[in-house]
């Protein structure tokens, strides 16, 4: 999320002065051209087998303008979805929309990682990027034989732009992004006739933030009660992920993440399972109760704690020491392969690759985001262009800065969707919940949502019963790794088939 949120910012546009007014009968050529270039939209048939049958489906690739109650066109949304063919009643077939996170991410992850009729080849595990250029393979672990899936890039991502009349701080914002998608899910709920088709929410990283609060919006702003909400290594509160001076709540949160990881590699020993789950007992317990202490905490106890941090993590007990218990992630990550010369990976701790410096004392890249990036990046400008039959002259915005400054509208308090989920389960008794978590996560760890959900004390026992936890083993991105990939398929399929 650091890599998105450091990113460039979008540059302010030129407001040029009009030289000379043109008379009002001339025809505007500009506005002509424009016009010429509106997008409509592109479908094709295609077919891909999953579980031994033949699926058959429409893909639409199109835009859908985001309207002001005068009409004015405000934004225009970019969105691809998939429809199956053999479908006789539309009203009890599922429709999931899925987002990807950043903020300032387009879908392409989820759309061509695990969801979609296609997906990345990876090479072995996922930990290694493949040789350019990147292909496409068949995805025999979509969901699309359940479920219809449409992938939505919020406004500034992927081809989504705010159009002429509109401003980019009406979408650039927690609020004002989960508005627009909402107002989007309407839209496409209408004009394709699903009212009455069971819906799905699914958010991966920052995405969680958004379905936790659309989850609500959707409910009380149109009466839209979902069937279910997925949350792929996803967060709610953003304190579990940002530590500040004097609250540390972050490090216990990594601690059984760190654990896993160390495990991994090698660096510890014994069951793994029990290993991460006595550093959870440990982290919030006398590690969080070590933290509170701050600077008065009895010397033999920092030591006492900073050696079972060590004998947890595998990281030296003096340096964990002089760091005043306090372990980043980023720290973790330049310290735990030091000895080999490798930094691991923020979204995946499986990858491990050469350091750029050896005297640094922080991760100075992350090697599991650059295995990626260009993999996507390729195949998606490729799927679009060849398969899909979508042209266009801007560019397919993968990451992009241009959603900055992005409006936290949380005054002097962490951003903390948490409230929004758990009203959505209190009204809708039907409402279920999916956690999918990544063992090897850190970008988003495990404990971060587990922490937030232990935290929602006014929800009803009846609500947080709704709510399932999933694990894989590889990181951010799970499905890279080819087992984990097979084990979400099972676990999606339980969850849309569960009564």
């Amino acid at each position: 999320m650091r890599l998105i949120l450091l990113s460039l910012l979008a540059a302010l546009p030129c407001l040029a002065a009009e030289p000379n007014a043109e008379p009002k009968d001339k025809p505007d050529k500009k506005a002509a051209a424009k016009e010429e270039k509106t997008k409509e939209p592109v479908t094709k048939d295609g077919s891909v087998t999953i579980g031994g049958k033949k699926i058959d489906y429409t893909v639409t690739t199109a835009k859908l303008q985001l309207k002001k109650d005068d009409g004015t066109p405000r934004a225009s949304i970019f969105n691809v979805s998939y429809v199956r063919k053999d479908v006789e009643d539309s009203s009890k077939r599922p429709v999931m929309f899925a987002f990807n996170g950043g903020p300032g991410s387009s879908a392409v992850w989820l759309h061509l990682g695990i969801l979609g009729p296609y997906r990345v080849a990876m090479p072995g595990d996922g930990t290694q990027a493949p040789a350019p250029p990147a292909a496409l393979v068949p995805n025999e672990f979509s969901i699309l034989d359940l479920t219809d899936l449409v992938f939505v890039d919020p406004v500034s991502t992927g081809y989504s732009r705010v159009e002429k009349d509109g401003k980019a701080s009406e979408f650039h914002g927690v609020t004002e992004d989960i508005e627009s998608v909402g107002d989007f899910i309407r839209r496409w709920i209408t004009e394709n006739n699903r009212w009455s088709s069971p819906k799905y929410l699914l958010g991966e990283s920052y995405g969680g933030i958004r379905v936790a609060g659309l989850s609500e919006h959707l409910q009380s702003r149109y009466g839209m009660s979902l069937n279910g909400v997925v949350l792929l290594s996803s967060l709610l509160d953003f304190r579990t992920l940002r530590g500040g001076d004097g609250d540390n709540l972050v490090y216990s949160v990594f601690l059984p993440t760190y654990v896993y990881v160390a495990h991994h590699h090698g660096k510890i020993k014994g069951d793994r399972d029990a290993l991460v789950e006595e550093a959870r007992k440990f982290a919030f317990g006398d590690y969080a109760l070590a933290l509170l202490q701050g600077n008065a905490i009895d010397p033999a106890k920092k030591k006492e704690v900073a050696a079972t941090l060590s004998r947890l993590t595998s990281i030296d007990a003096d340096l964990i020491e002089k760091l005043d218990l306090l372990l980043s992630p980023s720290r973790f990550r330049s310290e735990l392969l030091r000895a080999e010369d490798k930094v691991i990976g923020r979204f995946d701790a499986r990858v491990a690759w050469p350091v750029e410096s050896q005297t640094s004392s922080y991760a100075e890249y992350d090697p599991s985001f650059s295995l990626a990036l260009g993999a996507y990046s390729t195949t998606m400008l490729t799927y679009l262009t060849e398969e899909l039959g979508w042209e266009e002259d801007s560019p397919y915005r993968i990451l992009t800065g241009k959603v900055h400054p992005w409006k936290w509208g949380s005054g002097n308090n962490y951003v903390n969707l948490s409230n929004r989920l758990g009203t959505a389960l209190r009204d809708n008794p039907h409402l279920r919940v999916l956690v999918m978590e990544g063992g090897c996560d850190l970008a988003t760890p495990a404990d971060g949502i587990r922490y937030s959900i232990n935290q929602m004390t006014d929800s009803p026992e009846s609500a947080l019963e709704r709510i399932s936890h999933t694990q894989y083993h590889a990181g951010h991105m799970f499905y890279l790794n080819l087992p984990d990939l097979e084990k979400a398929r099972k676990d999606l399929v339980e969850f849309l088939t569960a009564e």
